[in-house]
């Protein structure tokens, strides 16, 4: 081969190889995201949507696209975004949905198509029991047992006997009386009434009149965001005394500024984010919490904060700690990196959160201990940490 041939030959194979590389080094990650914006759960899955235009936009040197389309809190538009996210936009994970129904439906498309799935639901079902499916799921917002245990503890410390539950009608719902119910026995609280109400319900009238005359200690509203202030401000009106716990799925400000005066004295296990200045400095997550606090409070105004942005926050977290790993043993857009990215959040340890301390492992796709709950009432319109 004549020397000038060769030399061009090299130049050319040098080139592509360069060219190669430089198109790997820039290759995206792309991550799909649904969430609830409108609906019954927006006060929800509006400030999880602003959550996302604050993660960083490029980690280990890769850029990453946060695509986030919305399900409008209706489980079969959630199924769609999911089909229209791995097929047209070949995202590498899903983040979603807000709720716990939506979250049950993307799961058989994620474990069908290998793709990794955050979701920022409540509800344990949604990672347990761990099978095939939930194998590629894992969950932000900290388990409804995590959180029902929280209330049973301030019961029996507060001599509270007997409880009346009402719970959305689905998943949700359902998920909160199972596991509180379970927590409850074991304590020996009487649940002496059970009622559901639809989310998009404007009247819960006999509900309440049923569980009044059951004549409980306290009642335990299991909805989330602003339809739970309709059965709180039933009970108001028809004159209950006793304590009300709320879930951890009202800790938002619309909540607070629907509910007004009738959500007043509520009693609730929130994530420490929701009360991060009100902590001791020495809390593991404080400074993450704050962090996340100012980031959206800068953006979105003083007092917007809520539980549902922080498990958007979360699962930023998750994915920003597995993508390094992930990088090493296979390229964005591929089946190898999508499992690649579920082996490492799998395997994340004491990765401090919004939250709490990530722990996960093969039997626990959710991963919070009991450092990522507190309690904490309603007074003057805001959240107060109960000491």
């Amino acid at each position: 081969m004549p020397k000038p041939f060769r030399r061009t030959l090299v130049a050319a194979l040098i080139s592509a190889v360069a060219a190669t590389a430089a198109s790997t080094a820039l290759a995206d990650i792309n991550i799909g995201v649904s969430v609830s914006a409108t609906g019954p759960a927006a006060s929800l899955g509006i400030p999880e949507k602003n959550t996302f235009a604050l993660l960083p936009q490029t980690v280990a040197g890769q850029k990453v696209n946060y695509i986030v389309l919305d399900d409008a809190t209706d489980p079969t538009a959630a199924t769609k975004n999911i089909k229209k996210l791995i097929s047209e936009n070949k995202v590498d994970l899903v983040v979603g949905s807000t709720t716990t129904p939506n979250s049950l439906a993307m799961m058989d498309v994620a474990a069908e198509n290998e793709t990794p799935m955050i979701s920022l639901a409540g509800s344990a079902i949604v990672v347990e029991p761990m099978d095939a499916k939930r194998y590629w799921v894992f969950k932000t917002a900290q388990n409804d047992a995590h959180m029902a245990t929280a209330i049973v503890e301030y019961m029996t410390s507060h001599n509270l006997q007997s409880i009346a539950f009402i719970g959305f009608a689905d998943a949700y719902g359902e998920g909160w009386y199972k596991e509180f119910a379970k927590i409850a026995e074991a304590r020996k609280i009487r649940i002496v009434a059970s009622e559901r109400y639809q989310r998009n319900d404007t009247s819960v009238t006999g509900q309440i009149l049923k569980m009044i005359a059951a004549k409980p200690d306290a009642v335990l509203i299991g909805a989330a965001g602003t339809p739970a202030v309709l059965p709180q401000k039933s009970l108001k009106e028809k004159g209950y005394k006793g304590v009300i716990f709320q879930t951890h799925g009202v800790a938002n400000a619309d909540f607070l500024r629907v509910g007004g005066k009738d959500v007043e004295g509520a009693l609730l296990p929130v994530g420490p984010m929701m009360v991060a200045a009100q902590l001791p400095d020495s809390y593991p997550n404080k400074k993450v919490a704050l962090d996340y606090v100012s980031k959206y409070e800068t953006a979105h105004g003083k007092g917007s904060v809520s539980a549902f942005g922080g498990h958007a926050w979360d699962a930023g977290l998750l994915i920003n700690h597995a993508i390094p790993q992930a990088l090493k043993k296979a390229q964005p857009g591929s089946k190898e990196f999508r499992k690649a990215l579920r082996d490492a959040i799998e395997t994340t340890q004491n990765l401090p959160a919004a939250h709490g301390v990530f722990n996960l492992s093969a039997q626990d796709h959710q991963g919070f201990d009991q450092r990522a709950r507190v309690m904490a009432k309603i007074e003057g319109g805001s959240w107060k940490l109960v000491k």
